[in-house]
């Protein structure tokens, strides 16, 4: 049987992580998380930052368990149930299936300030329409050129924050560092979590490296250790851009929250550097969202081909191009939703199935490694059973905290997500079918 080579290490798979997570996003969601938080944009980040950490030693500890791909969905199915395995893939899903949305949301966003006079859903059209044909026609072009845009984007993104340490201490009334970006009059810890809430979006696919398991020496150690410094690094990284963002411009008035950053961009860095911003920053939502589409359609078409969902449309490639051309086009349609959405809800709307998924992984390592195999003893007690409980809590409070569209969105997607489960499993009398993500 073919097998992969492990020829990956520690730094390589970080540096993968931390570039699915793509870090720019934070100035994309910037002027949303500043009217969210009154102006406390990196203590949303801190909030989140905290939770995610206790989420991701979770992750780790199940990854060392099942050094298999699949994440969250393998870890549930394996050490709880089958059937609740079913519903957290099915929560995974709705982040695979509605990211493109929201990237290309964000995207259309700055180029419709940029080009007010274009309707917004113009470019949403046009995000849609262009990734979906070159994913339909394949992505070899797309990998030769994703790390190429990724260094682009981490040049915008250290560029942005030099700017705004420059125009920050430029100002003499201003000084270096502040509590300022962290706490403004008036802000109550409701305002935190709400923006907490939305924050965990940049964090989304630090578990991605789950699935480099077959190509990374001694996975069992390097995968949980890849998955911790993946969120501190990304943490790091979105508290202290956020803080020299917010120290630049400590106002929360904007023309468009959506697109706040390009505004900054510009009273920091002028026209030239707005348009650098600018680039930077669609390049880096149309290769995630390229990238995303990509994976949502694979995930797809290993449901489909497994007999999790209709194997006649899911299950099926291109006999021409060799891709789930049927998953690709319907990631797309599932994708004009943005044009009724806005930046906010879509992102929160993730955000619900992304919370769901990550409180089932915490449960995971309780009922894996203090149900199951009975560990005992005090570092037993801190790692199977405290910890988790607090990367639980912590979720389940983020859920809470979401827009209410949002969580109304998500519970009806958890709601058909259980009567498909009920349908597929024949009234629950029988185990839903096992997909297989090795061979997708």
């Amino acid at each position: 049987m073919a097998q992969l080579k492990r020829t990956l290490s520690l730094g390589a798979v970080t540096l993968f992580g931390i570039a699915y997570m793509t870090p720019i996003i934070v100035l994309g969601t910037f002027g949303i998380l500043a009217d969210t938080t009154g102006g406390s944009v990196p203590s949303a980040y801190l909030a989140a930052s905290v939770a995610m950490l206790f989420t991701a030693l979770s992750y780790g500890k199940m990854a060392a368990a099942f050094p298999v791909a699949g994440s969250a969905y393998t870890y549930v199915r394996k050490s709880i149930s089958p059937k609740l395995g079913f519903l957290a893939g099915w929560a995974v899903l709705l982040d695979y299936l509605f990211l493109p949305m929201a990237i290309w949301l964000i995207g259309a966003a700055y180029l419709h300030s940029a080009f007010p006079s274009v309707p917004n859903s113009v470019w949403v059209l046009s995000f849609i329409a262009v990734t979906t044909v070159i994913n339909v026609i394949g992505l070899q072009l797309a990998k030769t050129v994703n790390s190429v845009l990724m260094l682009l984007q981490f040049l915008v993104l250290a560029a942005f924050v030099g700017l705004a340490i420059h125009y920050a201490t430029g100002d003499l009334s201003q000084p270096f560092w502040s509590l300022a970006p962290f706490y403004q009059e008036g802000l109550q810890l409701p305002l935190v979590m709400g923006g907490a809430a939305i924050a965990c979006y940049s964090f989304l696919g630090f578990d991605a490296v789950s699935t480099l398991t077959e190509e990374t020496h001694e996975p069992r150690k390097t995968i949980p250790r890849a998955i911790l410094l993946i969120t501190l690094i990304g943490g790091f990284i979105f508290i202290a851009a956020s803080y020299f963002v917010q120290l630049a411009h400590p106002s929360t008035n904007f023309a468009n929250a959506d697109s706040a950053a390009y505004e900054i961009a510009r009273n920091i860095g002028g026209d030239i550097f707005v348009s650098f911003f600018l680039i930077g920053l669609i390049v880096g939502q149309f290769t995630s969202g390229l990238s995303a589409q990509a994976s949502a359609s694979r995930l797809l078409f290993a449901m489909g081909r497994d007999g999790v969902l209709p194997k006649s449309f899911f299950g099926r490639l291109s006999e021409r191009f060799g891709t789930p051309v049927g998953s690709v086009v319907l990631c797309g349609a599932v994708a004009l939703l943005a044009l009724r959405m806005d930046v906010t809800t879509s992102t929160s709307f993730i955000n619900f199935g992304a919370f769901l998924a990550f409180s089932l992984v915490n449960l995971s390592v309780i009922f894996h490694y203090w149900i199951g195999q009975k560990a005992r003893g005090v570092k037993a007690v801190i790692g199977y059973l405290l910890f988790p409980l607090i990367g639980l809590t912590s979720d389940l409070w983020l859920m809470a905290s979401l827009d209410h569209m949002a969580i109304y969105l998500g519970l009806a997607w958890l709601a058909i997500g259980v009567v498909y489960l009920v349908v597929l499993t024949g009234g629950l009398r029988r185990q839903p079918p096992e997909m297989h993500f090795e061979e997708a």
